[in-house]
């Protein structure tokens, strides 16, 4: 209950603000102020802290012109300290001792070089995608679950070592597992955790919490104590695999981070399958309630890649509870196409981005960078199926053939692929792969590939305009100097069952080239990437890809039944 005396002094203030404007002793008032009503009202408290805070950091932007960080930087460059920084910095103990995140992250790191920091440099990019919000939901109890996916580098298992630590200061009692795929993982996250508890030359968690210290250390078992003894340390860490009966439990937070290992575990739905067990019957296992009585609540980061992983699971079964909190961020932002992590200090640029992309393949950098999980489950072209080849075999083919899927509207393709006849094997040598609007360039390409490849026949899907681009083409073929017969023919509706009835031919008769003989973001790169990605999973999906050889299996079916009928002597 808050005191009456207070609650006056505080109004007081305000008044007295209205009158003659901010200046020392209203912002030296507030802060005392704030120190006092948080012993009376924990809320009330915070309340008053944050307009302390309000009151300090506008006072810094009207008189230097500066924010408090733009200042701080200052005064570390220049060796001269701004005695109004103390003033900001004794609200922002109160708020930090007082379970406030984003104050608690600040004051941790008030004694570093601003360059060395963590979190200021990030802190407006991590305010903006909500992360910090949601570990400050996690505190308020608004939320049970938070799962986080950002791309690589960004600094999500950072943050979950800060808010780790304070996490130890402010629940004492209680005690914390973080759970890994690996033991490397596990050990660095235990050293850089314990550096920000013990590190006093480094970090100010001593003066957050003044009367705790670490009391007991075990580098082997990667645990250590905060406090009195209790059944088990404040903080441990165990990988997947571990023998973990018995050894680990957590009142507060069950931390899992990253359980897949690489995008080879990702293919394999045996595994997949494999740590969502380890996480149901064994990390989750070890939640017990706190010293409060509630539930051990979990907050789970991973790079995403695959729909079947730990997040993608938990997603499911929770769908629509508003006590799960999801928190996934793209590289760029999809309307602005601007970077979500272009940090002050080692930052990611959308050109960083973008030069990422180009080396990766689409399906790998989804996952990473996108938070886009790949559906594997149900895969038609996976990549252990796929034929490839080096080198062409030796002779001239026996047909160059073409065939085409033009493109239709918003993100479909135009997709053509050129491909040679070496005994009962078609070889897949070129492709026109494109979702421009730009249709003049795609009849160009498309021309250019038919030229330069010496195609002889190509059947282009008459749906959707296709004849009409079939003739505009072979205006462009002709007036190369080439000669292709060039015809267009209708397909059929239902289009997911062609392409599932056409994949067992299309993977025994067609090879493609060995993935060195291409770049990802070549068109051929692309083309190879949309057909290994298509599923049979019933959501909607890019399909051109996977129809165009479709369609080409059944035309090469269907000239393969006639020729067959013409050899018995029936009639046609």
């Amino acid at each position: 209950m808050v005191s009456k005396e207070l609650l006056i002094a505080v109004d007081g203030y305000e008044d007295y603000i209205a009158r003659h404007g901010v200046d020392d002793a209203v912002m030296d008032a507030y802060i005392m102020a704030s120190q006092a009503a948080v012993k009376e009202d924990r809320e009330y408290g915070l309340r008053v802290a944050s307009r302390a805070k309000e009151i300090v950091e506008g006072y810094i932007l009207d008189t230097v012109g500066a924010d408090s960080w733009e200042l701080e930087k200052y005064a570390f460059d220049n060796k001269t300290w701004y005695p109004v920084l103390d003033k900001l910095y004794e609200v922002l103990l109160v708020e930090a001792q007082n379970m406030v995140v984003d104050s608690a992250f600040r004051y941790l790191e008030k004694k570093r070089e601003p360059k060395e920091r963590f979190y200021m440099p990030r802190r407006k990019q991590l305010l903006k995608i909500g992360l910090i919000d949601g570990l400050q939901g996690m505190i308020d109890d608004e939320y049970d679950i938070l799962c986080v996916s950002l791309p690589p580098g960004t600094g999500k298992t950072s943050v979950e070592k800060f808010f780790n630590a304070l996490v130890v200061g402010w629940f004492p009692r209680d005690f914390s597992l973080f759970y890994s795929h690996s033991g490397d993982i596990t050990r660095m996250y235990y050293e850089g955790v314990l550096d920000i508890v013990s590190n006093q030359d480094e970090y100010t968690w001593g003066e957050i919490f003044p009367g705790l210290s670490v009391t007991k250390t075990d580098a082997k078992m990667e645990q250590f104590n905060v406090g009195k003894y209790k059944p088990f340390p404040s903080v441990q860490c165990t990988s997947v695999g571990s023998k973990n009966a018995g050894k680990v439990r957590a009142s507060k937070f069950l931390l899992v981070d990253d359980m897949i290992g690489g995008i080879e575990e990702a293919l394999n739905p045996l595994i997949l399958d494999k740590l969502w067990n380890k996480y149901a019957v064994d990390a989750r296992q070890r939640k017990i309630q706190d010293t409060d009585g509630k539930n051990c609540k979990e907050i789970h980061i991973a790079t995403r890649w695959s729909v079947k992983d730990v997040i993608g699971r938990i997603q499911k079964m929770y769908a629509g509870n508003k006590r799960v909190k999801v928190i996934a961020v793209p590289d760029v932002d999809p309307v602005t196409g601007e970077s979500n992590f272009d940090y002050e200090y080692s930052g990611f640029t959308k050109e960083f981005f973008a030069d990422q992309q180009l080396l990766m393949d689409e399906v790998s950098y989804k996952c990473l960078y996108k938070q886009e999980p790949i559906e594997r489950e149900g895969l038609l072209f996976p990549e252990d199926k796929i034929r490839r080849y080096l080198n062409l075999p030796h002779g001239a083919a026996e047909i160059i053939t073409a065939q085409c899927d033009t493109k239709g509207k918003g993100t479909d393709y135009f997709v053509m692929p050129v491909l040679e006849k070496y005994g009962d094997d078609w070889y897949c040598v070129d492709c026109v792969c494109d979702n421009s609007a730009d249709y003049e360039m795609q009849y160009e390409n498309a021309a250019n590939a038919l030229t330069n490849n010496l195609v002889q026949e190509c059947e282009f899907e008459s749906n959707a305009g296709g004849d009409r681009v079939a003739l505009e083409v072979n205006k462009r073929v002709e007036g190369k100097g080439w000669i292709c017969n060039i015809t267009s023919r209708p397909t059929e509706t239902n289009k997911e069952a062609r392409i599932y009835q056409c994949s067992n031919w299309i993977l025994q008769n067609v090879v493609f080239k060995d993935a060195s003989l291409y770049a990802p973001k070549d068109p051929y790169g692309v083309m190879m990437s949309l057909l290994k990605q298509y599923s049979v999973s019933g959501k909607k999906q890019l399909d051109d890809v996977p129809d165009v050889f479709s369609n080409f299996a059944l035309r090469i079916q269907r000239k393969d039944r006639v020729r067959q009928t013409v050899i018995m002597g029936s009639p046609i």
